[in-house]
């Protein structure tokens, strides 16, 4: 049987649990971004070709589907291991990328990291959400995400400062360390993990978890969603560097700073989740916030004409998208109350999914059409998104439970 589920609210030791957590998962999520906008170095740093960087791309994003393997495992055998298992694949992975300079490495280590993401993070939702009521989850879980904006407003301009003066490679050795005092931090905080929920293991009882997310509607949709919303930004984010670049010749360290504006969207939308989104209610936030994602992909080719509009432009799309998809995270934290991490590590491989398609499309789409056919194609696949939302939650309501909430 999945662990009981029992949110309650706690004093300080949660919120420095949470405050250790989200700086975790800010060098985390800065591995599994920077190469985004460094793309162009990090090929001239390897010698390889622009579509190879592009490829590692793809295949850090497509550890989200490995993660889902790694949800029912810790309903079962506990958070605090997956979350220190996440944070030692980072550690190991950037480590070998720093010390072994080579494309196949390189490659295996972004891979590694972004599994450790994978891994981390539904164990830590899961964390927070069974310790949180319902009607404040997307406080705390809005809280916990201001490390993935942290990642672009702090982490981003850092590792461009690393890359312009100690080389390509000095970022692989500074998140390893950092990812090395989290698992400390982490050890030292977080309580251990009961072994009576380790005895329960088995593998009829995994496959039954994933069983019993395919059941659910509600489920279903919030995955469909996740993917294409997560295609959609990912066609954009995939090429947004080259397209500054080219259209205003931006320098290296140019760049990670004109990054730190989506940086400061994504925190904007964050803290906008955890502001308003329980007093909106979470359904209504997702789709009303999807709704403002599409309108603002339509509208970027027109606001393309010069740097300022542009940089509004991105502002405005990841503001509205990270709005989006951390008030859709809250949601799906209550879709299964009794398999938390294995409905989030669902939706965070679906999500990985369209992060890969779009990784994959973003280049050749850019290249037949400009930002005006990218911007096409992300309000299309955001439009579809919006369409599985409300297939999934139609008619959907939070079963009331005796938890105290």
């Amino acid at each position: 049987m999945p662990q009981k589920t029992t949110p309650v609210t706690q004093g300080s030791g949660l919120v420095w649990k949470v405050c250790a957590a989200t700086l975790c998962r800010l060098a985390l999520n800065t591995a599994r971004r920077f190469a985004y906008p460094f793309a162009p170095a990090l090929s001239r740093g390897m010698g390889v070709p622009l579509t190879a960087v592009t490829s590692i791309i793809a295949v850090n994003q497509s550890t989200a589907i490995l993660g889902m393997f790694f949800g029912p495992f810790a309903d079962r055998l506990g958070y605090r291991l997956m979350m220190l298992s996440g944070l030692g694949m980072l550690v190991l992975g950037m480590f070998a990328g720093g010390f072994l300079p080579f494309y196949g490495v390189v490659l295996a280590s972004l891979f590694l990291a972004g599994l450790g993401k994978s891994v981390f993070d539904p164990a830590i939702q899961a964390y927070i959400s069974q310790r949180v009521p319902f009607h404040r989850r997307g406080l705390f879980i809005g809280l916990i995400e201001f490390s993935w904006a942290g990642s672009t407003l702090v982490g981003i301009p850092l590792i461009g400062l690393l890359i312009e003066y100690m080389g390509w490679r000095a970022p692989f050795f500074a998140m390893g360390g950092v990812g090395l005092i989290g698992m400390v931090a982490l050890k030292i905080l977080l309580p251990k993990d009961e072994k009576k929920t380790i005895r329960h293991q088995s593998a009829s009882g995994l496959w039954s978890a994933w069983t019993r997310l395919c059941q659910e509607r509600a489920a279903l949709g919030a995955l469909g969603f996740g993917f294409f919303a997560s295609a959609a930004n990912d066609n954009l984010f995939v090429v947004y560097g080259a397209w500054l670049e080219k259209s205003f010749s931006l320098s290296i360290v140019a760049l990670g700073l004109g990054t730190s504006v989506i940086g400061i969207a994504e925190l904007s939308g964050e803290g906008l989740t955890a502001a308003i989104s329980d007093r909106l209610g979470l359904k209504r936030s997702v789709a009303s916030g999807m709704v403002m994602c599409i309108i603002s992909y339509i509208a970027l080719p027109l606001l393309g004409q010069t740097l300022s509009w542009s940089l509004g432009g991105l502002f405005f799309i990841f503001l509205t998208y990270e709005f989006t998809i951390v008030s859709a995270l809250s949601l799906c934290t209550e879709l299964l109350p009794g398999l938390r991490a294995t409905m989030m590590s669902g939706f965070l491989a679906a999500a990985g999914v369209g992060r890969v398609i779009g990784a994959l499309m973003g280049g050749p789409v850019w290249l037949a059409g400009g930002i005006l056919m990218t911007g096409a194609v992300s309000a299309v696949m955001s439009s579809l998104g919006l369409l599985c939302l409300i297939w999934g939650l139609r008619g959907w309501q939070r079963m009331e439970r005796d938890e105290g909430e």
